[in-house]
């Protein structure tokens, strides 16, 4: 379990991951829809995570929705690089009743999002614009190249919450161990 803290003027942020984990999590951010969002993506890629997050939620959400990003991004890099005996690549695509939200990654250490996920308005009293933030605040941090695409859908939570567990089962993939591979790059690094 590797931890890392937060502080901002807008963010007072405690998150602890074990990548190779079994699913557990407490997660506290003080955004009920993102709590939501982070147990389920706790719970399918098998990571434990437990996040304390005390935002300026006042004002609104974006502040906590994207220094989560980055605290639980660069905590997933710390564990994941050098990528060694992983087999680097994953995909998903999870269904949610008529939503369908397609991931595929890459360990490459080197940031890239695709985010092709056309929500707008609120779930509850969360800005779906908001999602998009946390996913670049996760992705430039982990390090990963990342493309999540809705494939088809309409109903809001179910779309956004295919993403996040098609991101978590992708990662499960991803970080699934392989010692054949070695270094799973021509260059010998990552």
């Amino acid at each position: 379990m590797i931890t890392k803290t937060r502080k901002t003027k807008e963010t007072d942020i405690t998150i602890s991951l074990d990548i190779m984990g079994s699913g557990k999590s407490h997660i506290n951010t003080g955004v009920g829809f993102l709590d939501h969002m982070l147990e389920s993506f706790s719970k399918h890629s098998l990571m434990d995570i437990t996040i304390e997050c005390v935002g300026d939620t006042h004002i609104d959400d974006h502040h906590s929705v994207e220094d989560i990003g980055i605290v639980l991004g660069s905590l997933v890099a710390d564990a994941l690089y050098p990528v060694v005996a992983m087999e680097r690549f994953g995909s998903a695509n999870i269904v949610m009743d008529e939503a369908c939200v397609a991931c595929d990654l890459d360990l490459s250490n080197r940031p890239f999002l695709v985010y092709e996920v056309d929500v707008h308005g609120k779930v509850g009293h969360f800005d779906t614009e908001l999602v998009e933030e946390f996913f670049r605040a996760f992705v430039l941090n982990a390090r990963v190249s990342v493309h999540i695409v809705a494939q088809r859908g309409k109903n809001r939570h179910h779309l956004i919450e295919a993403a996040f567990k098609s991101l978590a089962v992708a990662l499960r993939r991803a970080i699934a161990k392989n010692e054949r591979v070695g270094i799973p790059s021509t260059k010998d690094v990552l």
